[in-house]
Formats: C-alpha cells, sequence, structure tokens
C-alpha cells in the first residue's frame, strides 16, 4: 500500500478516536489491505497520539482467547501501543462516555518488565525471567470501526482496539502464581458475569507475552524494562455504559474495579 493511502487510514482512524465518530470497515472499502499494511496504519495513528504529547508504555496482545476470537470473528492474535493517556488505577472513575465510542471491556492479566525481551527466540522461560510482577488488569476496548464490524486488518490498523486500561493494586512475582489455573471472575453491578482461567489465552499468558516478543521481534522491535504487556483476555468481553461498576478478582494474584462515567 502507498504512504499516502497509509497515512489517509491512519489519520481517519485518528481523528475518529478523537471526535468520538466510528468510521466503516477498512476491509470494505479496500478489500486488498493486507496485514502488513494494517500495521503501518496503526503506526501513524500512533505517531498522531505522540504528536499530541502521549508516550508510549508498553503493548497489548488482543484477541487470544476462543471466545473474544468467535464474538469477533477474529481468529488469531493481534498486537497495540499503551500510551499513558490510556491508564487508570484501580477504583479510578472512567469517563467513557466522554472519550470513548463502543467500550467493552475484558480481564486480563498485565505483566510489568524487568528486563527487555528481543525476539525472535523468546522462550517462556525468558519471559518469566524479564517479568518483574503480574497485576491484575481490566482493559476496556473500543473501535473506530462501525458496530465493531471488524476483520483482523480492521482492528489491527485501529491499534488492536485499544481503549484504556485499570492496573490493580496489588502486584506479586510470575513465579508466585500457577498462571495456567489461576481462576478469574469478573463482576458487573454486583452479580458475576462471567469466570476463567489462565489456560483461556493462547494456554497460557506466559505464551502470548512469548508470541508478542517474537512477533515483534521480527520488525526489529523489542519489548523494553519498564513497559506494561497486557497479556489477553481470559473472558468474553462485555459491553459496558455510564453507571457500571466492575470488579476482576484472580486467584493468587488479586483485584482491579473500575466505575465508569
Amino acid at each position: 500500500m502507498e504512504n499516502n493511502k497509509i497515512n489517509l487510514y491512519g489519520d481517519e482512524l485518528y481523528t475518529a478516536m478523537r471526535n468520538r465518530v466510528a468510521v466503516a470497515p477498512l476491509t470494505e472499502r479496500d478489500p486488498t489491505i493486507t496485514l502488513e499494511d494494517a500495521y503501518h496504519v496503526s503506526l501513524r495513528m500512533l505517531e498522531r497520539r505522540l504528536a499530541d504529547g502521549e508516550r508510549v508504555i508498553g503493548k497489548k496482545i488482543g484477541v487470544t482467547s476462543k471466545a473474544v476470537q468467535n464474538m469477533l470473528n477474529v481468529h488469531q492474535p493481534d498486537f497495540g501501543y499503551l500510551t499513558d493517556a490510556m491508564v487508570f488505577s484501580s477504583g479510578e472513575a472512567m469517563p467513557i462516555s466522554e472519550l470513548l465510542i463502543q467500550p467493552k471491556a475484558e480481564g486480563e492479566i498485565a505483566f510489568i518488565l524487568k528486563k527487555d525481551l528481543v525476539g525472535p527466540g523468546i522462550t517462556n522461560a525468558d519471559v518469566l525471567a524479564a517479568t518483574e510482577c503480574v497485576i491484575p488488569c481490566f482493559e476496556v476496548v473500543d473501535s473506530r470501526i462501525s458496530d465493531w464490524k471488524i476483520r483482523i486488518q480492521d482492528t489491527v490498523a485501529d491499534n488492536a482496539s485499544c481503549g484504556f486500561f485499570v492496573l490493580g493494586d496489588q502486584a506479586v512475582s510470575p513465579r508466585k502464581v500457577d498462571l495456567v489455573t489461576c481462576g478469574m471472575v469478573v463482576e458487573k453491578n454486583g452479580s458475576i458475569i462471567s469466570t476463567g482461567a489462565g489456560a483461556a489465552a493462547l494456554g497460557s499468558p506466559v505464551n502470548c507475552v512469548a508470541w508478542l516478543a517474537n512477533t515483534l521481534g521480527r520488525f526489529g522491535i523489542s519489548l523494553k524494562a519498564g513497559e506494561v504487556i497486557l497479556s489477553g483476555s481470559l473472558v468474553p468481553l462485555e459491553p459496558v455504559k455510564a453507571g457500571d461498576f466492575m470488579r476482576v478478582d484472580i486467584g493468587g494474584v488479586g483485584g482491579a474495579s473500575v466505575r465508569f462515567t
């Protein structure tokens, strides 16, 4: 794809995000768009955000669980960039009605790195050795594509449908919890709406981080010490609106909560 078209799509998605007006799927308008094209579009969108003063603080892995893949009809993982404008503390009010278009929340495990991970060739042991701690997390995804009518190229171009994320106030060493069998319980407005386990995300959240390090490594991009890595949802996506309250608890790790306004 030519650079002018990449910039056009990236600018369009950036404007859609800022104005809270969704656009038609890119794949409907340009069926020839490739996955590589889509990643270049996402970088243009990110470039616009960085020009606004935001800074990259991590990366996210998306579409890792079968529940989310089936919901979105997207059947392979993707990744996006996290900025400092996206992060909220546990219990903090999140103004989705002012800033997002069609938000959905999902429970995840966040990894905080203490060492760089430079793929390809990264193993699960490498991921654990490079991880300072894991933290309960809500990711609140949002699509700038109308009605979530996305193919993999659409969500990739849209920075993996990044919206906001919430980090819990507890952190544990990844060696002190079984990240495959740990259970997750998600509550919305006082009722349990979903449960999951670490194995829901490509067999283990650690597998997800290794996948990301190796995928990015092929493009010369590393995961850096100090970065937050969102490892992918363990439960189905849940639509949210102003007035909702959600909490996630992960066995052996802790919890996080968020109030939507």
